[in-house]
Formats: C-alpha cells, structure tokens, sequence
C-alpha cells in the first residue's frame, strides 16, 4: 500500500498549503480519500487525474471536500475525448445536499456508505466508525485484501475510546490532530496528547499527524504525541508526502 499526502492543514489553506486530501493506491488502482483545497494541483504531480479509479469522503465540510467540484470538471473537460469511466465517489447519505453534490451527469456518480456495512472498492475493504463532529464524520479502517495491511483515516474527530478498538494494530493511522496538548475534550478534533493515547493503547505501528494546524510550532505537536507513546514513530504529515508498507 502506498499513501500519499496531498492536502495536511484543517479549516483552510495557508501560504500554500491545501487542506486534508490523500491518495491511496495498492495493486494499480488509486483511491482518493477527502478532497482539499490545492487537491487537484498536487494530485496531478502524482498521477493524472484522468486515472482516478475512486473518491471516497468522511464528510461534506468545505475543507475535505473544496476540490471535488473541479476534480469532476476536469474530467469533464479533458476527458471528453477520451473514453473514461464515470467516476464513483463515496459518501454518506445523511446530509443530502452534499451526497447529491457527488454525481456530475456523465462524469461522476454518488455511491452510498453506512456505518454498520463493510464496503468493497478495488483492492480495499472499508469499515466505517461515526466520529465525535459537530456534522455526521466517519472513520474509516481500509483494509488492503490480499495481504490484510490497512490503514485508519480518523477524518475530523474529537476524542472517541472507540477508535482505540477501532485502529487496533493498524499499520498506519493517519491521525486529525489539531489541537496541541491542554484543549483536550474538544468537540471536533484530537489534541496531540489524545492521538498519542489512541495510538499507545491500540497498539498501532506508525502514525501520521495531519488536519494540522497552521499556527504553533509543529514540532512541538509532534513532540506532544510523542510523549504519549512508546516506540511508536510519529511523522508530521506534509505535502507530497509518501508512507509506504
């Protein structure tokens, strides 16, 4: 499993920076989870977005999901002469407006998830846990089936002792944490201290920090969640940045 980082910051863009987006591939199918501002741009570095094989979406606020619309028109536009599947994007269905935002007439079409169900994508099984939001968020724990790796993507969550079942043993948890130490209980998102814990008690081999703030010292955040674990390593996501296993 290869994953990429194209967008790392929460809420908004910043001194050219994008927001949460990150692209996973396994087996030669590419998946795109969340879709950030600066997306598209950083996408295209990688691979073309014309190869696309599927978007996935913990939720519909503006900084996972800002690109989506101009990731469908570019392939409205550069695809047009080209013979490319309609794309299957993701999503839950409890907020309408936006589920119905991920189909584009020739382009894209809306695929619904619940959280009780295992769902099948390419190379990928997905399992799907309701986060602490102030709007329906789901983690999700994607399971590479040929060889069981996975990953858990925490999309936007405020501390939730049910990630510790959740990402238990997981190679990878790509981890919101916005918050330094000390705004623990927040009721949208993981301070450091709370995703060292997460990591430490479920036992899980590397975490990535992302949703990152644009203020403060990272080094620091980075240095909260360390204190919280034990031989686990811990890296500050960052653009372009690739975490293979």
């Amino acid at each position: 499993m290869k994953l990429t980082v194209l967008g790392y910051l929460g809420g908004y863009p910043y001194k050219g920076q994008g927001t949460s987006s990150y692209l996973l591939e396994s087996d030669g199918f590419s998946l795109l989870i969340d879709a950030g501002s600066s997306t598209l741009n950083i996408l295209q570095k990688h691979i073309d977005p014309l190869r696309l094989d599927s978007v996935i979406l913990s939720h519909y606020h503006e900084d996972h999901v800002a690109d989506l619309g101009v990731l469908q028109y570019y392939r409205q536009l550069r695809g047009k002469d080209k013979s490319i599947p309609i794309l299957p994007i993701y999503g839950h269905t409890e907020d309408l407006v936006g589920y119905r935002r991920l189909t584009l007439e020739g382009v894209s079409i809306s695929m619904p998830y619940e959280e009780q169900q295992v769902l099948d994508v390419g190379p990928f099984s997905i399992q799907f846990l309701r986060t602490v939001h102030p709007v329906p968020c789901f983690a999700m724990r994607i399971k590479e089936k040929q060889t069981g790796k996975n990953l858990v993507y925490t999309g936007d969550s405020g501390y939730l002792g049910e990630l510790i079942p959740f990402a238990f043993q997981t190679d990878v948890l790509l981890a919101d944490t916005y918050l330094f130490a000390g705004k623990e209980k927040h009721p949208a998102h993981l301070t450091a201290k709370e995703t060292g814990e997460i990591a430490r008690l479920a036992q899980v081999k590397q975490v990535v920090l992302s949703h990152l703030p644009q203020d403060g010292d990272l080094q620091v955040l980075k240095k909260q969640t360390e204190k919280e674990v034990t031989n686990i390593p811990v890296r500050l996501a960052s653009e372009s940045m690739i975490v293979e296993w």
